[in-house]
C-alpha cells in the first residue's frame, strides 16, 4: 500500500516540493517561511542531512542562532567532513560572540576545503605584529 502521508496526506513527492520551495523562499530572504516548510519534511524524514542543513541556514537567516547551531550540529555529527557545515556553525559562533569556537569551525572548514572565504575566516595569517 503506497504511503500517503497519514493524517497530513503529504506524500514523499509533496516533501520533496516542500524542500525545494523552501530552497526557494530562503534565496528570496523569506527564513521563517522556509523552516516552517523544513519543519514538515523533517519530521517525516528526520534523518535527510539536506534538509537539516537548509533548517540551519534558514535559522541563521532569521538571527535565530541557538536552534542554527543545534541543526548545525547534528549535520556534523552525520557529515563531520562537511566543510561548509563547519564554516556556517563558525558563523553562527561568530555572531553569538563565541569567538574560540568559531575559530574552530572555520580552521576546519578551512582544512576540509580551502576555498579563499573559508580560508580568511580561518585567519592563518600570522599577526601583523609578528616577527619575521
Amino acid at each position: 500500500m503506497p504511503d500517503t502521508g497519514g493524517a497530513s496526506g503529504r506524500t514523499p513527492e509533496t516533501h520533496v516540493i516542500d524542500f525545494r520551495a523552501a530552497e526557494q523562499l530562503l534565496a528570496a530572504r523569506d527564513p521563517r517561511g522556509a523552516v516552517k516548510l523544513l519543519d514538515a519534511v523533517i519530521d517525516a524524514h528526520p534523518e535527510n542531512t539536506a534538509a537539516r542543513l537548509l533548517r540551519a541556514r534558514a535559522f541563521f537567516a532569521a538571527a535565530q542562532l541557538r536552534p542554527a547551531e543545534l541543526e548545525f550540529a547534528v549535520v556534523l555529527e552525520r557529515e563531520p567532513d562537511n566543510a561548509y557545515a563547519h564554516f556556517a556553525l563558525g558563523r553562527t559562533y561568530e555572531r553569538q560572540g563565541k569567538h574560540d569556537q568559531a575559530r574552530r569551525h572555520f580552521r576546519l572548514a578551512a582544512a576540509l576545503d580551502p576555498r579563499p572565504d573559508f580560508v580568511r575566516a580561518a585567519r592563518f595569517d600570522p599577526p601583523a605584529d609578528a616577527p619575521e
